[in-house]
């Protein structure tokens, strides 16, 4: 009977541990559901600052280009600029938002790469990303800078709030029509 017991007991454990296995990270569950829209396009609206001289009244486009397992870059258009792209990194359950910002030769700004890495698991719909030490050495007013991103089945939203101050960005895309998909950012070859 002990001998049968522990056999059950084990095959419980067994089964625990698979399953335990099988439950996605919220990290994860974001990483995917940011990949499932690969390969499209979307519009949005700035929805903060309300007036802002250069992202106001101007067409905004993201297009989540390129996804691999550990990478996804997501080219986000203001009118005719098209000069930023945000790159998400995905490496031990965390999460790095870079700012590729190119001229229209496909040069590199000289304010480039900044952003921050998740400093935890967050959640399914929601990361956050707080300014790194790149940023804080590229941009000194930067330093308290916090990002996040949210998806869910209708909008991506990205934020910005930059702590102790009156900084606030926020777009809204709509994710729930395609658009057609843009041309090529600055400094892309395909």
């Amino acid at each position: 009977m002990i001998t049968k017991l522990k056999l059950l007991l084990f095959a419980c454990l067994i089964s625990l541990a698979s399953s335990a296995q099988d439950i996605e990270s919220p990290t994860k569950q974001f990483w995917n559901t940011l990949k499932s829209h690969c390969g499209k396009a979307y519009q949005g609206r700035l929805e903060l600052p309300k007036e802002d001289k250069d992202f106001g009244g101007k067409q905004l486009v993201m297009h989540v280009r390129k996804c691999t397992e550990t990478e996804i870059k997501i080219p986000f258009f203001v009118g005719e600029d098209k000069s930023r792209t945000w790159v998400l990194s995905y490496e031990n359950d965390r999460i790095t938002l870079k700012h590729d910002h190119r001229h229209e030769d496909g040069t590199e700004d000289d304010v480039n790469f900044y952003g921050g890495t998740t400093t935890n698991t967050g959640k399914a719909d929601l990361q956050l990303f707080p300014a790194d030490e790149h940023t804080q050495k590229i941009i000194p007013a930067a330093a308290t800078n916090v990002w996040w991103i949210t998806i869910n089945d209708t909008t991506f939203t990205y934020n910005l709030r930059r702590l102790g101050t009156d900084r606030v960005f926020k777009v809204v895309m709509d994710l729930s029509e395609t658009i057609k998909i843009p041309d090529a950012p600055w400094g892309w070859e395909d």
